[in-house]
């Protein structure tokens, strides 16, 4: 089933159930969805990657600004994007944890031969393209930054 007829399912079972966070996040992803397939250049539907690459887009938007809000002592906003993204990280990919994560950065800085900070450009290539989906782009950058700096 595609995303968008499993948000349209969830959806109307969000109504039914008077779930007013999921339906708020369950919305936005569906407005997302319909901008993405209209874009200039879009050619109707959306690839598998394309779908992960919208929610994560919209996790990250919420994550900014729920650290926004934290920072702003704004608790009330912050409740809101956090519910929203709960919701949204339903639907995108199992995330890599620290290990894994750190096991396949070592491994692809092997492969790159990579050795001092000044290759964090050539392993941050391999490393996005490879963990796409997997892990947060900020959590991939810093873990480079930190092996290559030992």
């Amino acid at each position: 089933m595609s995303l968008e007829l499993n948000i349209n399912a969830e959806i109307k079972a969000a109504m039914l159930g008077k779930k007013e966070a999921d339906l708020r996040a369950l919305r936005a992803i569906k407005a997302a969805i319909l901008v993405a397939k209209t874009a200039e250049g879009a050619h109707g539907d959306l690839t598998e990657a394309d779908e992960s690459k919208l929610l994560q887009k919209l996790a990250k938007q919420r994550k900014d600004s729920l650290e926004i809000f934290r920072a702003q002592n704004r608790e009330d906003l912050a409740v809101k994007e956090e519910e929203e993204l709960v919701v949204i990280e339903r639907f995108l990919p199992k995330q890599m944890d620290e290990a894994e994560l750190r096991t396949a950065i070592t491994d692809i800085i092997a492969s790159t031969g990579a050795s001092s900070p000044a290759d964090m450009g050539k392993v941050m290539g391999v490393a996005t393209k490879q963990l796409a989906g997997k892990a947060d782009g900020k959590a991939i950058s810093a873990l480079v930054k930190e092996l290559l700096t030992k």
